[in-house]
């Protein structure tokens, strides 16, 4: 099951007060971005925020599950948590902080 642009949407507003928070739809699912970095995964409308150190801390009962068959486990946070948008505001951005920058390609010419 794919997940619903109004889910992603709600989502991007809740997170709009982290900063720049996009969500790009990817194979039916969506990446979630904040400031160009890929810090979650929204998959059949479940939020998967990738795991981290200060997010683990953040977080009272962590859950982990893998977003799609074969990937690596995130942290799964219950739809009813995405309610209180400044701590999820905080939890993206504690996150994103402790993420690598993403690769830039180069294009071959």
């Amino acid at each position: 099951m794919a997940s619903r642009q109004s889910t992603a949407d709600f989502l991007v507003d809740q997170l709009s007060g982290a900063g720049q928070v996009s969500a790009r739809k990817m194979f039916g699912e969506y990446c979630v971005y904040l400031a160009g970095k890929p810090v979650a995964l929204l998959c059949d409308d479940q939020l998967f925020l990738k795991p981290t150190e200060a997010g683990r801390r953040m977080i009272r009962e962590v859950s982990e599950a893998p977003p799609y068959p074969g990937a690596r486990l995130h942290f799964l946070i219950p739809a009813d948590m995405w309610e209180d948008s400044d701590w999820l505001c905080r939890l993206v951005t504690v996150t994103a902080e402790e993420l690598a920058a993403p690769a830039t390609h180069k294009r071959k010419r």
